[in-house]
């Protein structure tokens, strides 16, 4: 049994209670096991040691069929659940529903679970819907928490997150574009290093064109920018760009955009935002290695 602060027992909510809360006790070990795994950009090295832990622990893993291709090494013996783009409720149903039949299920997302993955939707589900009739009420559930797509781009573009930032999708599959547009003039206004997930789509190619309208109603056009296409993959590929400029340059759904500060530099080929230390040339010359 995992000793891990992070597993507890969910238990559904009961309709009748009205506090509107529901319980969550101390992990016993259970017949099921839910655990929600972050698997960061995708190759093995970057995996979380408990990530690798859990996989090795599962029966069952459920996940999109893009990243379930990446973790091939953990198919035998397991029963593997593929399905495409936007059955991510689906994923969550049949994970809940497996760990409820007893079963030690791994439900896996990109990056981190807990960043626009699984983790919200999954525990939303097992903690409103009752259990079927061959089903436990009460199964172990374990976040793994994965390497987010912000800290992959940011590592790759130099140190551009050393201060306050925000981070913010730019799909409106599920929030209205009014209301991302708000959150957009919000950041800029009170000048946060910002992320943009999910840029730009095939059919969805004017929103980041009014992002970049927005950003400079507040900061100066040569603001650094930068994208970074499949982070930490095998085709990862860097743009350090400004702010006036970067919808000149090639964006995606596997692009993560960071525009910078009032603060932000380009030194040496880097984006790097200051933490607020004052540091002096005198100092970095005489720091020996």
């Amino acid at each position: 049994m995992c000793s891990y602060a992070s597993v507890w027992r969910a238990k559904p909510c009961d309709p009748k209670n009205q506090t509107g809360q529901c319980s969550f006790s101390p992990g016993q070990k259970k017949t099921g096991r839910l655990a929600i795994i972050g698997l960061g950009p995708g190759r093995r090295e970057h995996f979380t040691l408990r990530a690798l832990q859990v996989l090795e622990e599962s029966e069952v893993i459920v996940g999109y069929e893009r990243y379930l291709a990446l973790i091939k090494d953990f198919w035998p013996g397991r029963k593997v659940l593929a399905s495409g783009m936007r059955k991510e409720l689906d994923r969550c149903w049949q994970a809940i529903a497996l760990a409820r039949q007893g079963m030690r299920v791994a439900l896996v997302c990109g990056g981190d679970c807990g960043i626009y993955g699984l983790a919200g939707p999954a525990l939303e589900l097992l903690l409103s819907q009752p259990k079927g009739p061959d089903e436990d009420d009460e199964i172990e559930v374990e976040i793994v928490p994965g390497l987010s797509a912000i800290s992959a781009a940011a590592s790759v573009l130099g140190a551009p997150l050393m201060n306050d930032l925000a981070i913010i999708s730019l799909s409106d599959l599920l929030i209205p574009w009014p209301v991302i547009k708000k959150r957009l003039e919000a950041a800029a206004y009170a000048d946060f290093v910002t992320a943009l997930y999910n840029p730009k789509s095939k059919h969805r190619t004017e929103q980041i064109l009014e992002a970049q309208a927005i950003f400079l109603q507040f900061q100066p056009p040569k603001t650094p920018v930068g994208i970074v296409h499949n982070a930490l993959r095998d085709e990862e590929r860097k743009i350090i760009t400004t702010l006036d400029e970067f919808t000149q340059h090639e964006i995606s759904m596997l692009s993560l955009i960071i525009i910078g500060n009032s603060k932000t530099r380009i030194i040496g080929g880097n984006m790097i935002t200051p933490r607020g230390y004052e540091i002096k040339d005198t100092e970095l010359k005489d720091t020996k290695c």
